[in-house]
């Protein structure tokens, strides 16, 4: 079983009411070997809702208290962030999966590089708040394109 970012699945939940729709993993989840997550609707953000991004780290530095996430508009939505990210926390420890592929550069599900905080669409190294969650529980956890690069042959 794999947990994927739902907007992968072509669930309508990204910030802007839309997705990131790509058939191999609407196909995982057709297959019933996906269950799809969406960290921020977990964390009871609306969607669509505004864009939103870490200001002043990463999602390690979120949860530590010594960074937070911020919204377009300047609204403060850090709180609703860590509240997703353990909802997804308590998914993954109940589902127990053999691999967690989430989307690139999401301030939640981001792993290896996230939006800088300026919504200037330029990227700095970190893990969006969710990633960072699950990797200090230990888990592992891959961007949506590394899987493709590795597992689009086997689908």
């Amino acid at each position: 079983m794999l947990i994927i970012s739902a907007c992968l699945c072509g669930i309508d939940c990204k910030y802007n009411g839309k997705n990131n729709r790509n058939p191999v993993f609407e196909e995982l989840l057709r297959r019933g070997l996906a269950l799809p997550v969406c960290p921020e609707q977990l964390g009871g953000l609306a969607t669509p809702r505004e864009a939103a991004e870490i200001l002043g780290g990463s999602g390690k530095q979120v949860l530590e208290g010594q960074s937070r996430v911020m919204n377009r508009q300047g609204q403060e939505v850090t709180a609703a962030f860590i509240r997703g990210a353990e909802q997804t926390l308590k998914i993954v420890q109940a589902v127990d999966p053999d691999l967690i592929v989430f989307k690139s550069r999401s301030p939640s599900c981001g792993v290896g590089t996230v939006y800088d905080g300026n919504f200037s669409s330029r990227l700095k190294d970190g893990d969006g708040v969710t990633t960072a969650l699950l990797k200090m529980h230990g888990y592992s956890v891959i961007d949506d394109e590394t899987y493709l690069a590795h597992h689009e042959q086997q689908i």
